[in-house]
């Protein structure tokens, strides 16, 4: 069951809340609705006595996908589950299409083409495009000033 997560007037992160209360707020106006994804209200009044819960991020790479979690060690429940879908099978087809119009291309007869046998060196620290992707995203800055406390 996915929470949904609470702030304040000051934008101070509360503890998540079940989806019902959460309609039953908005519902009542002492709510309004701050983001849809992940979805998140914030409250109209603030709450400065409110005790909050750590709450702990898990990170699961994966080859196609990277899992990521957010856990409540207190109260032993899981608040939120997302995956990341990596886009490195995708540039990989891509490649592969673009070399084999390359390819088809040279075979035709046509023109002389010039000899292009001295471009083969790669940068310091290249990585394949696949890869290169996947590093980027995954070092890519989640959103995690919510989960700061």
């Amino acid at each position: 069951m996915s929470k949904v997560f609470v702030i304040d007037t000051k934008k101070r992160p509360l503890d998540p809340i079940h989806p019902a209360q959460a309609r039953q707020l908005l519902r009542n106006k002492k709510a309004a609705v701050l983001k849809k994804f992940p979805f998140t209200i914030i409250l109209k009044e603030s709450r400065a006595d409110a005790l909050v819960q750590p709450l702990r991020i898990k990170i699961d790479p994966g080859s196609k996908a990277t899992g990521i979690v957010l856990v409540n060690d207190s109260a032993n429940e899981v608040i939120f589950v997302a995956e990341l879908q990596h886009r490195g099978f995708v540039i990989r087809e891509a490649l592969t299409s673009r070399r084999q119009l390359r390819r088809s291309r040279r075979a035709r007869k046509t023109r002389y083409r010039q000899a292009r046998f001295n471009n083969r060196k790669r940068p310091e620290g290249w990585l394949p495009p696949s890869l290169m992707s996947r590093v980027l995203l995954q070092s890519m800055q989640l959103d995690l000033n919510y989960w700061k406390r």
